[in-house]
């Protein structure tokens, strides 16, 4: 069946297409020079008109394109109207049934795919997601037209929704298999640890995502989670123990790991692991190599007397090199250099010491070449990093002449060699799970040896613990963007948040809190406390008054409580407590740098030196060219990683924090405690 336009509207609509002829399963469209094909398949909708004398067709295609067709006989233009709508709405009617069966396949394969026991991973919704497309694809009717037959309409719903809204659906689903899945292994949920695991905790133990991060504040039970993630693990037969990999950042932490999981799990084919353990085994199984750690590495004392001696040689043989030293530490450490054979001065060798330590460290991690170091610095920096790069290249130098002499390699050079057999693919990864432990301390350097493992092994899943509120460790190379970005490093997955403390009290908890998030760049978290304090819980006071308050404090404090004494350097060490022992013998006392008491907790906590200058706190410490080239960008934020130090030192306290000051040349840190309400006391 055909339809012209007239002589007269033809030249009248000066149109190019003049005629229309209907086909077996769609249209024809022509003129004098162009032609144009419309399957059915393609034709979302046909319009008929009557101009002021003549007939107009439209035909509605994809991405709102339209052809039309003028000029014809009305009276022929309603005719052929009527047969084209009738063969386009009957094969319209006998495809819709395909597309019931097409839709009805998926509905049933997402049917399945929610119905199955078991955490649903949004890696595996973006599985859906393209198998519907797919199939979308494969519909014989244009998808716009699918609500307007009864039969596709819930089928095309459903499919779509899902396409649309699958983040929301399969959240919604994961809750509800959650809920379901707490009530039936209630049990487990309630003796796997000492006490039961709150809501929190059993909803990160049973995520099943590929790149699971559990955010954990202070005190809120992130190794019992880890020690309940192994044994869901193996409840559920989602993996062997051997197929369960623990990562610690110390030896003592991951032996504590390996008590727990024996004592609670009875588990010994599970073995926590450090990340130098883990390279030392891949470099063994994946090679021919027996490395053995350096004993510089354990030995904190022969590894400072080495770098200072080859410093002392490098100072004493070459004046250039000499006269660089004291450049460097006097402009710009802004240290007190005394003239003369500076490098003899005892105490400040052992000052330097502890930076040259870092320095090296920061070297080895890198593990490029001087030229790739300073290839990598800002330019305006570039020239002063080159200098400050080989003065430490003699020193670099002795270090691993003492490594060959030893036949031994550094703590660096094991994690660069593990990643170089990974990517050979000289390892076979046996494992199906990696559980890490305190995460907001992973260097680039550790985070590259996941990668590779995960790369490796595809379908490896990691979960990790920690807290970007206590990532204190910047200056050894530990980078807080990891975990603050932790999906774009170990890509799609999940966030967890365990929302209750089980050290601190709530006025504790609302100081510590409140003062750690007025830094807008920390990740949000509620850390909620189960026990009650009280206005004094957090209380400044002058530190004249350490030792009334020691005082004070022996009268009420039980032999079994522990009272901690904090500061920001060793060197602050109060002097009376030489006389602790004896002036309160039944008080339970522990002096140590905030660093080092990361993990720690005491019924008391008394935060020393709250006062401004070079060794106060914050630190007003410059950082030194070096660590700036090779450690990532300092925070905007002002004290940044100094405000987390507090929060570590205030989140050790069960009971109570006493903050001491200098009256006369205070910390900004009192300033920023006042204004959040807390109290100062005149007397202890």
């Amino acid at each position: 069946m055909e339809l012209k336009a007239t002589s007269m509207g033809k030249r009248l609509a000066q149109h190019p297409y003049n005629r229309v002829r209907l086909l077996a399963a769609g249209v024809e469209v022509s003129g004098d020079r162009h032609e144009y094909l419309i399957p059915f398949n393609q034709l979302l909708d046909i319009v008929c008109k009557r101009g002021l004398v003549w007939g107009e067709l439209e035909f509605l295609l994809p991405e709102d394109k339209v052809v039309r067709l003028h000029g014809t006989e009305w009276q022929e233009t309603q005719r052929f109207f009527h047969y084209l709508q009738q063969a386009w709405l009957g094969w319209s009617q006998e495809m819709s049934e395909v597309c019931v069966e097409v839709l009805t396949h998926l509905q049933q394969e997402i049917f399945a795919f929610t119905g199955q026991d078991r955490w649903l991973k949004r890696s595996e919704l973006n599985a859906v997601k393209e198998n519907i497309t797919r199939q979308f694809s494969a519909l014989p009717l244009p998808t716009s037209r699918l609500e307007k037959f009864e039969n596709c309409r819930e089928l095309w719903q459903f499919c779509q929704q899902w396409l649309e809204q699958g983040d929301a659906a399969i959240r919604q689903r994961n809750r509800e298999w959650t809920a379901k899945i707490l009530q039936e292994y209630q049990e487990f949920f309630s003796t796997v640890e000492t006490t039961p695991l709150n809501l929190s905790q059993c909803e990160a133990v049973v995520n099943g995502e590929d790149a699971l991060l559990v955010l954990a504040g202070a005190g809120s039970g992130k190794t019992s989670v880890l020690v309940a993630r192994a044994g869901w693990l193996l409840r559920r037969k989602l993996a062997q123990p051997e197929q369960i990999l623990l990562l610690a950042f110390g030896r003592q932490a991951a032996d504590e790991m390996n008590d727990r999981i024996q004592a609670r799990l009875g588990e010994s084919a599970i073995q926590a692991r450090t990340f130098h353990a883990l390279a030392l085994h891949i470099i063994r199984e994946g090679s021919n190599k027996q490395p053995v750690i350096s004993k510089l590495e354990s030995d904190s004392k022969a590894r400072r007397q080495l770098l200072i001696e080859a410093w002392r040689e490098q100072c004493s043989s070459k004046k250039a090199q000499a006269n660089g030293w004291r450049q460097w530490l006097q402009d710009e450490l802004e240290w007190d250099i005394a003239e003369g054979a500076f490098w003899q001065d005892d105490k400040l060798a052992q000052r330097l010491a502890s930076r040259l330590e870092r320095w090296l460290g920061l070297m080895r991690m890198h593990g490029g070449a001087q030229a790739a170091m300073i290839a990598d610095v800002p330019e305006e920096q570039r020239e002063q990093f080159s200098k400050r790069i080989k003065l430490m290249a003699p020193i670099l130098k002795v270090w691993k002449t003492a490594l060959k002499e030893e036949g031994a390699v550094d703590f660096s050079g094991l994690i660069h060699q593990a990643i170089a057999i990974l990517d050979k693919g000289r390892f076979i990864s046996p494992w199906k799970h990696i559980l890490v432990d305190e995460f907001q301390d992973i260097s680039p350097q550790r985070a590259a040896l996941l990668t590779a493992l995960r790369q490796q092994n595809k379908r490896t899943a990691l979960f990790a613990v920690g807290d970007d509120w206590q990532a204190i460790y910047r200056f050894s190379g530990a980078e807080m963007s990891l975990t603050t970005a932790f999906h774009h490093y170990f890509g799609e997955g999940d966030r967890c948040v365990l929302d209750t403390t089980y050290r601190f009290n709530d006025r504790i908890g609302e100081i510590a809190n409140r003062f750690v998030q007025q830094n807008p760049h920390q990740l949000r978290k509620p850390l909620n406390s189960l026990t009650k304090g009280n206005k004094k819980s957090v209380t400044l006071l002058a530190q004249e008054q350490l030792e009334p308050l020691l005082d004070k404090l022996s009268g009420y404090v039980k032999p079994e409580e522990r009272v901690l004494l904090l500061a920001r350097y060793h060197h602050l060490r109060p002097a009376l407590l030489d006389k602790a022992k004896t002036r309160w013998p039944k008080l339970q006392l522990d002096f140590m740098t905030i660093h080092a008491s990361k993990g720690q907790q005491a019924d008391y906590v008394i935060v020393l030196g709250l006062h401004e200058g070079r060794d106060g706190f914050p630190a007003a410490a410059r950082e030194s060219i070096m660590e700036q080239g090779l450690l990532p960008q300092p925070e905007a934020f002002p004290d940044a990683e100094e405000r987390r130090l507090a929060y570590v030192a205030l989140t050790r306290a069960r009971q109570q924090v006493w903050l001491l000051f200098d009256k006369d040349r205070p910390s900004v840190f009192v300033g920023h405690f006042r204004d959040l309400g807390v109290p100062q006391n005149r007397k202890a």
